[in-house]
C-alpha cells in the first residue's frame, strides 16, 4: 500500500511540475537530444516541443526555441524534419525583419542541402548568410559560415575557393577572443585541403596547429577533435608512405576515451585506416578482423560512401594473400554500391581496384574509368563556375536591389519636401490665427482683471465699513449690555439684605431682564458670525459664480471642495487673481480637449502652502512627447507669479491631475476663532 501511493504521488507531482506548456518546453528539449533514448522517443518529443512552440507569437524567443527543435532534428538526422524548421523560422524572421536569424536559417538550410549532396543550393544560402552576416558586421557568425562554404567547395573539389574561404574566416577570427573551436575548424580544413594537393609539409603544419588549438579547455571533449585530428595527421603519413608514424597516430586516436559511443562514426573510420595501414606496412596482426569490424560498423549505420572504402581495403588485402576470388567479390561490391551514389570519385576507386584484381576484363574497367574520370572532371569544374556564378548573381540581384532602393529613396525625398513645405505653409497659417486668438485672449484677461481688482477694491471698502460697525456694536456692547448686567449685579446683591418673601417678585424680576440680555447678546453673535462668514467666502462666492457657469454650460460633472482651515482673508489679492485664472484656464482645457465625464476641484490647506488640485478623468495625453499649448504655458506663468509650482501627471486614457502649489504664510493655515 505505501509503494502504491509512493508511486501515485510522485506521477501527481510530474504532472503538477509539466502542467504548463512554457515549463514543459526545456524538459521535452532535453528528452530529444538525450542519446540514451530510442530514436521514436526522441522524435516523438521533439514534435510535443514543436507543438509548443508554433503557436506562440513570432517574437525572438519563440524563434530561438525552433532553431533548438531544428538542432534536435539534425541530430537525429531527420533532415526533412530539420529543413521544415529551419524554412519556418526563415518565414517567420523575414516577416519580423530579423536580420540575424535570417541568415541563421539561411546557413541552417546550408546545411540541410549539404547534408543532401546538393552543392549549389547549399552553396546560394551560404552565400546569402554571408551577405547579412557582413551587412550587419556580424564577425563571428561570418567567419562560421565562411567555414561552412569553405567546407562545402572542398566536397566539390573546389580546393582554390575553399582555400579562400578559409583564410577569410582566419583573418576574421585573428580579431576574435574565445574562438579556438572555429580556428581549429580553420587549421584542420586547411590541413585536409594541402594534404589533397600533395603539399604534405604545409598539411602537417597546419594540422598540428589545429591540434594545439585543443588546448583549450572550453572545447567540449564529447566532439573528439583530439581523435579528428589524430586521424587526420596518420593519414598524411600514410600518404607519404611512413607506414609507422601513420599507425602511431591511428593507434593513438583509437585510445581516446569515450571514442567509440561518441563519435562510432570516426572510430569505425580509424580503425580502418589502421588496418589499411598494417596491410601497407606488410603487419598482419588484427588483420582481417579489423577491416570486417569497421565494415560492420558502417554497414550498420548506413554508412555506404564508407563502406566502399572497407570493401576496396578488403579487395587489397585479399589480392595480397593471393586470394582472388574474394578480392574480386569485394571489388565487386564497391563498385556495384558506388554506381548507386553521386560521387563519381569512389567508382574510381572501385574501378581502379577491381582492374587490378580482375586482368581479364582489365581493359573495360580501364575504358569506363578514363570515361567517368573525364566526366569528373568536368563535373568539378562545372561546380567550380556554378558556385562563382550563384555569387555573380546573388550580387547582381542585390546591385538591383540597391538601385531600386536609390530610386526610391529619391521619390521619397521629393514626395518629403513637397510634404513639408505644405505643411509649413499650413502651419504658418495656423499659428497666425493663433496668434490672434491669443491676442484677443490677452486683451480679455486684461480686462477680467480690471474687472475682478475693482470688485475686490469694492469689497475691501465694504469689509472696513463692517469692520468699523463692528466695532460700534462693540461698544455698544460694553457700554449698554455691559452696563445693565452691571446694574443687575449690584441690584442682586442687594436682595440678601431683604426678607425672601419681598425678594422672589423682584428676583423674578431680575432673572427676565437677564434672560432677555441674553437674547439680545446672542443675536448679536449671530449677525456678527454672518458678517463675518460673507467676508470670508467673497472669493469663494467669485469661484461659485464661476462652477455655476461650468455647470450649466457643459455636461461633464463637476465637485469642488474648500478646505475650511484656509483663512481666504489672509490670502493676497494677487494670489486670488492668479488662483481664479488658474481654475478657469484648466476648466476651459478640460471642456476642449479632455473629453471627461467628471471633473474636481480642491483647496486644500498644507503648512507653508495652499494646495489647488484640479483632476479629470478625460482621454489624458503624453506628458513627456506632447507639446505644451498656450494654456499650460499660462497657468505655469501665474503658478510664478505667485511663486508656486505647477505639478501635471497624465497618461492616455487615465486621465489627468493638474497641482498648483503655492506657498503662503504659516499663520493663514492656523484656524483659531477671534475672541
Amino acid at each position: 500500500m505505501f509503494l502504491f501511493f509512493l508511486g501515485c504521488t510522485k506521477k501527481s507531482n510530474l504532472e503538477s511540475n509539466t502542467s504548463s506548456p512554457e515549463d514543459s518546453l526545456p524538459i521535452y528539449l532535453s528528452l530529444a537530444n538525450d542519446i540514451n533514448l530510442s530514436y521514436d522517443f526522441k522524435q516523438k518529443y521533439a514534435q510535443k516541443a514543436f507543438s509548443i512552440v508554433v503557436n506562440k507569437k513570432n517574437d525572438s524567443v519563440s524563434r530561438v526555441n525552433l532553431f533548438k527543435i531544428a538542432n534536435r532534428y539534425y541530430n537525429m538526422n531527420d533532415l526533412k524534419s530539420y529543413k521544415v524548421i529551419s524554412q519556418l523560422v526563415l518565414d517567420r524572421a523575414i516577416l519580423a525583419k530579423d536580420s540575424v536569424n535570417i541568415a541563421k536559417a539561411y546557413t541552417y538550410l546550408g546545411d540541410y542541402y549539404g547534408g543532401k549532396v546538393i552543392s549549389d543550393s547549399a552553396f546560394r544560402n551560404y552565400f546569402k548568410a554571408q551577405k547579412i552576416y557582413l551587412r550587419i558586421n556580424d564577425q563571428y557568425n561570418l567567419a562560421k559560415t565562411l567555414i561552412s562554404k569553405a567546407s562545402l567547395q572542398y566536397n566539390e573539389a573546389d580546393f582554390f575557393g575553399s582555400e579562400i574561404s578559409v583564410f577569410k574566416a582566419l583573418e576574421i577570427l585573428k580579431n576574435q577572443k574565445k574562438v579556438n573551436d572555429q580556428l581549429y575548424e580553420c587549421y584542420n580544413l586547411l590541413g585536409i585541403l594541402y594534404n589533397e594537393r600533395e603539399e604534405y609539409s604545409k598539411a602537417l603544419e597546419f594540422q598540428n596547429k589545429a591540434l594545439n588549438n585543443l588546448n583549450d579547455k572550453s572545447i567540449p571533449l564529447d566532439f573528439q577533435l583530439k581523435a579528428t585530428s589524430l586521424n587526420n595527421i596518420g593519414f598524411i603519413y600514410l600518404r607519404l608512405k611512413n607506414f609507422k608514424q601513420a599507425i602511431f597516430y591511428f593507434e593513438k586516436g583509437l585510445k581516446e576515451e569515450n571514442l567509440f559511443q561518441e563519435k562510432t562514426v570516426l572510430y569505425a573510420m580509424l580503425l580502418d585506416n589502421l588496418a589499411y595501414s598494417k596491410l601497407k606496412s606488410k603487419r598482419s596482426d588484427g588483420l582481417p578482423d579489423q577491416f570486417y569490424r569497421s565494415l560492420k560498423i558502417r554497414d550498420s549505420l548506413g554508412l555506404k560512401m564508407a563502406m566502399i572504402s572497407s570493401q576496396i581495403h578488403l579487395s587489397e588485402y585479399f589480392a595480397e594473400k593471393k586470394d582472388t576470388f574474394r578480392a574480386i567479390q569485394f571489388s565487386k561490391q564497391a563498385l556495384l554500391i558506388s554506381r548507386s551514389s553521386d560521387k563519381l570519385n569512389n567508382t574510381l576507386q572501385a574501378l581502379k581496384q577491381i582492374a587490378v584484381v580482375d586482368p581479364k576484363n582489365a581493359s573495360k574497367y580501364s575504358k569506363e574509368y578514363i570515361l567517368l574520370n573525364d566526366k569528373m572532371l568536368k563535373a568539378e569544374r562545372n561546380m567550380g563556375e556554378k558556385f562563382s556564378r550563384i555569387e555573380y548573381e546573388t550580387n547582381e540581384i542585390k546591385d538591383q536591389n540597391s538601385n531600386l532602393q536609390e530610386k526610391n529613396k529619391t521619390l521619397v525625398y521629393v514626395f518629403s519636401i513637397c510634404t513639408l513645405l505644405g505643411l509649413f505653409f499650413y502651419v504658418y497659417k495656423t499659428q497666425q490665427a493663433r496668434n490672434r486668438e491669443l491676442l484677443f485672449k490677452q486683451q480679455q484677461q486684461v480686462a477680467n482683471e480690471d474687472i475682478y481688482n475693482l470688485m475686490i477694491s469694492q469689497q475691501n471698502e465694504i469689509e472696513a465699513t463692517r469692520i468699523r460697525e463692528k466695532k460700534n456694536v462693540a461698544q455698544e456692547l460694553h457700554d449698554g449690555v455691559l452696563g445693565r448686567m452691571f446694574g443687575i449685579r449690584i441690584s442682586l446683591d442687594s436682595l440678601d439684605k431683604v426678607e425672601e418673601t419681598l425678594a422672589a417678585p423682584k428676583r423674578k424680576k431680575y432673572l427676565a431682564e437677564l434672560k432677555s440680555i441674553e437674547e439680545d447678546i446672542r443675536e448679536i453673535s449671530h449677525d456678527l458670525n454672518r458678517e463675518k462668514s460673507e467676508l470670508v467666502n467673497n472669493f469663494v462666492l467669485i469661484l461659485n459664480k464661476l462652477f455655476e457657469t461650468q455647470r450649466n454650460t457643459y455636461d461633464s460633472k463637476l465637485a469642488t471642495f474648500f478646505d475650511s482651515q484656509i483663512k481666504w482673508e489672509l490670502v493676497s489679492n494677487t494670489v486670488k487673481i492668479n488662483l481664479y485664472r488658474i481654475v478657469q484656464e484648466a476648466l476651459q482645457n478640460c471642456n476642449k480637449y479632455a473629453d471627461a465625464e467628471t471633473i474636481k476641484v480642491e483647496f486644500k490647506s498644507e503648512i507653508d502652502y495652499l494646495i489647488l488640485s484640479i483632476m479629470d478623468d478625460g482621454v489624458g495625453f503624453n506628458t513627456r512627447r506632447k507639446k505644451k499649448g498656450i494654456g499650460l504655458h499660462n497657468i505655469e506663468y501665474r503658478a510664478a507669479e505667485c511663486k508656486g509650482t505647477v505639478a501635471i501627471k497624465s497618461a492616455k486614457g487615465e486621465g489627468t491631475l493638474l497641482v498648483v502649489k503655492v506657498p503662503i504664510d504659516q499663520k493663514i493655515n492656523l484656524h483659531k476663532n477671534d475672541i
